[in-house]
C-alpha cells in the first residue's frame, strides 16, 4: 500500500485521482466483501492505449489487480471490457484461466489465506459508462447512467460494497512500482505527475501509433519527434488531447509540457490519453462540432443541461459553418458552454463543452470569419466554399467536365471552361481532379 502512495502514481483513466489514496480509502472501509474493477471501456475516438496493454500482456494488468487487491483486501475482481474488443476479452479470459492454474488466483492465492478471484463483463459500447457509477450501473444490470456523488464507489459502490475502480494503464504500471520502488517510478515525469503516459497519436502526423512517454514531455517532442511532424509540407494547426471532451491547443503553444496541471491550464485535458493533430487544412469551426456532436450522442440524457446544452451548441455550430452566423452566436455559445459545464452531474458534461470553449479561446478569428465574411478559411465547410474556374490556367483538357455530378461545368475541348455557380453542389470534384491549378477554392 505504502509503496503505490509513495510513487505518486495518479490514475491513468483521465481523472488523475492519486491511486494509492484511493486504495487507503477502501482498505479502511468497513466491510468484508470489497471489489476491484479494472475498467476498460475505452470510448475515445481513436484511442487504443486500453486495447493494445489487453491484448499484449494481460498478466500485466491481472498482476497489478491481485496486489492491489491484497492492500485493500478485496476478494472479487471484475474487468470490464467493451463489446466492441473480442480479442481483448478473450485474452483476458485466458489469462485468467492461466493465472487460476498456476494458484495466482482463487480461494487461497499463491497458497496464502488471501481469495480473491476475477471475471470479464463485457459492456455495451456506452461511452457514459466510463464514468464509474454508470459503470457499476451497468454491472447491476441497470441502464448505465451517473448518479450523485458522495456516496463515492470507495464507500459504496457495487451491490452497496466498497468498490475501486481503476483503469488498465494504472493497473499494468502497479507490477513495475513494486518491483522497483517508488523513487524509481517518482524519477520519471514530473514532481506532480511522476511516471510515464502512454498516448494515441493520430491524425495528420507521419507516424501515428502508441507512444509512452515521461509525463512533462513537451507536445513539441511528441509530435515532431516521435511522430515525424506533418507529413505533405503542412504545418501544424492544432492538437487535441484527451479524447471528444479535450480542448483544442493551437501550434504556438507546441511547446508545452505534456501534464495534468499545465493541460488544465490550457482548456484541456489529459484524459485516457488520445492525441489527434492538425494540419492547416483543418477548420476549427468543423472539428468543434465534430467533437462536440459526440459527447452529443453518448449523453445518458439524464441531466438537462448536458442533454439540451450539448444538442444547442451542435445547432449554433450548424448554423455558422452553413453561413447563418451572426455575431450574437459568439456569446450565445459561451453561454451555453458555461451552463453545460456547471449544470452536468458527471464528467462527460463538465467537459462536454472544452472544443467549443478552446475554440473561441484560440481560434476566435476564424470562428469570426465564419460569422462577418461568410468564408471558412480552411475550405472545408460546404456552405462558404466557392469554387471558380481560372480562364488563363484552363487549357480544355474536359476531365472536370466530365466528373462533375451535376453537369455545372461547361466549354468545349481545348477552351476554357465555365462554372455555373446555382448546379455547384460544391462536392469539390473539379478541385481535385484538375491537373492544372486551374479550379479555385476559397
Amino acid at each position: 500500500m505504502e509503496c503505490v502512495v509513495d510513487s505518486g502514481l495518479r490514475g491513468r483513466g483521465g481523472a488523475g485521482f492519486p491511486t494509492g489514496t484511493k486504495w487507503r480509502m477502501a482498505r479502511d472501509a468497513q466491510s468484508d466483501t470489497k471489489v476491484l474493477i479494472c475498467n476498460a471501456d475505452e470510448g475515445d475516438p481513436g484511442a487504443f492505449m486500453d486495447r493494445a496493454i489487453l491484448e499484449g500482456n494481460p498478466h500485466a494488468v491481472l498482476e497489478g489487480m491481485i496486489l492491489g487487491a491484497y492492500a485493500m483486501g478485496a476478494t472479487q475482481g471484475i474487468v470490464y471490457v467493451r463489446a466492441e474488443y473480442p480479442l481483448a476479452a478473450g485474452r483476458v479470459r485466458k489469462a485468467i484461466v492461466e493465472a487460476r492454474a498456476a494458484g495466482y488466483l482463487g480461494p487461497k492465492v499463491c497458497r496464502s489465506e488471501v481469495g480473491f478471484d476475477i471475471e470479464v463483463r463485457l459492456g455495451a459500447g456506452a461511452f457514459v459508462c466510463g464514468e464509474e457509477t454508470a459503470l457499476i450501473a451497468s454491472l447491476e444490470d441497470r441502464v448505465g447512467t451517473p448518479r450523485p456523488k458522495p456516496p463515492f464507489p470507495v464507500q459504496s459502490g457495487l451491490w452497496g460494497h466498497p468498490t475501486v475502480i481503476n483503469n488498465v494503464e494504472t493497473l499494468a504500471t502497479i507490477p513495475h512500482i513494486v518491483r522497483r520502488g517508488p523513487q524509481w517510478f517518482r524519477s520519471i515525469g514530473t514532481e506532480r505527475s511522476p511516471g510515464t503516459k502512454i498516448f494515441s497519436l493520430v491524425g495528420n502526423v507521419a507516424h501515428t501509433g502508441l507512444v509512452e512517454v515521461p509525463m512533462g514531455m513537451p507536445l513539441r517532442d511528441i509530435i515532431f519527434g516521435i511522430g515525424g511532424g506533418i507529413p505533405g509540407g503542412k504545418s501544424l494547426k492544432a492538437v487535441q488531447t484527451g479524447g471528444p471532451s479535450g480542448g483544442c491547443i493551437p501550434a504556438s503553444l507546441i511547446d508545452t509540457p505534456v501534464d495534468y496541471e499545465h493541460l488544465s491550464a490550457l482548456g484541456s485535458i489529459m484524459g485516457s490519453g488520445g492525441m489527434v493533430v492538425m494540419d492547416d487544412t483543418a477548420c476549427m469551426v468543423d472539428v468543434a462540432r465534430f467533437f462536440l456532436d459526440f459527447c452529443r450522442e453518448e449523453s445518458c440524457g439524464q441531466c438537462t443541461a448536458c442533454r439540451e446544452g450539448t444538442a444547442e451548441m451542435v445547432r449554433v455550430l450548424d448554423d455558422i459553418r452553413e453561413g447563418r452566423g451572426t455575431a450574437a452566436h459568439l456569446d450565445l455559445l459561451a453561454e451555453l458552454a458555461e451552463a453545460t459545464t456547471e449544470g452536468s452531474l458527471c464528467g462527460l458534461g463538465k467537459t462536454a463543452a472544452n472544443p467549443v470553449l478552446s475554440t473561441l479561446r484560440y481560434f476566435r478569428d476564424e470562428v469570426v470569419a465564419h460569422i462577418e465574411e461568410r468564408r471558412c478559411p480552411a475550405g472545408v465547410c460546404r456552405s462558404l466554399i466557392h469554387f471558380s474556374i481560372d480562364a488563363d490556367k484552363c487549357t480544355g483538357c474536359m476531365i472536370c467536365a466530365r466528373e462533375c455530378p451535376t453537369s455545372a461545368i461547361t466549354g468545349e475541348k481545348k477552351k476554357p471552361h465555365h462554372l455555373e455557380d446555382a448546379k455547384c453542389i460544391k462536392c469539390g470534384v473539379c478541385y481535385d481532379v484538375c491537373k492544372f491549378d486551374a479550379v479555385g477554392k476559397r
